[in-house]
């Protein structure tokens, strides 16, 4: 798994990196110490999970976030040395993963990369399908598709991916989906029911609702009434 880290404090840089390696010794680290670097860097490899720093020289790691994902698909995860509500706000409403604050607490940093546990476990076939997944769940994709991407046997891809994934890759595509939807549902209220169905790559909003009060227990309608009450 490809990471990026950003901050313009090279010691904030490295305490970053190895309190990360510790748990997940096999992730490749990039650092850069302003926004013109995370771009190059963004040019040469495909980023699964970056940490920005607030506090950047010239354009802010806000305005980064808000460039990163509106041109690519990765989680986001914004660092400060000043616990600002406005910038949670806005952390929010760019669609970040989470918010941490310096100085970073391993404790702390643990928490919140503990989605990524299983991750870290994948072999690099399985990392880089993923990878793709997370990068185009909203158009169609297909397991052969997927299998041609990364060069294999669609029915090894199926066997492997099911061994170290723990599910079917269309149950995982969905999966995802799903929660990509429900994020969409909270963070862009001005967005209709079916524009998020089809910006999560379902094939008729009919479906998306139908699967989503399956898995949820709620219409995407409720769901967002719910969570926006709470």
């Amino acid at each position: 798994m490809n990471i990026m880290l950003v901050d313009d404090e090279p010691l904030e840089l490295e305490q970053l990196e190895y309190l990360i390696q510790k748990k997940f010794p096999t992730w490749k680290f990039f650092k850069a110490q302003d926004a013109s670097q995370a771009v190059q860097i963004l040019k040469q490899h495909d980023i699964m999970l970056a940490f920005l720093d607030i506090q950047l020289p010239g354009k802010s790691g806000l305005e980064l976030a808000a460039e990163l994902t509106r041109s690519h698909k990765m989680d986001i995860i914004m660092v400060t040395a000043i616990q600002n509500f406005e910038y949670a706000q806005t952390s929010i409403r760019l669609g970040v993963v989470d918010y941490i604050t310096k100085p970073v607490i391993e404790d702390e940093l643990l928490e919140v990369l503990k989605r990524y546990e299983r991750i870290g476990r994948y072999s690099e076939l399985i990392m880089n399908a993923l990878q793709i997944i997370h990068q185009e769940y909203s158009e169609k994709l297909t397991l052969n598709y997927l299998a041609s991407k990364i060069h294999i046997n669609p029915a090894y891809f199926s066997r492997k991916f099911h061994e170290e994934v723990g599910m079917g890759f269309s149950e995982y595509l969905n999966d995802y989906r799903l929660k990509e939807a429900q994020r969409m549902l909270i963070e862009n209220p001005e967005l209709s029911i079916n524009t998020i169905s089809d910006r999560c790559g379902f094939n008729s909003q009919h479906y998306f609702s139908q699967i989503f009060r399956k898995i949820t227990g709620y219409s995407p309608r409720d769901y967002r009434l719910k969570e926006t009450l709470r």
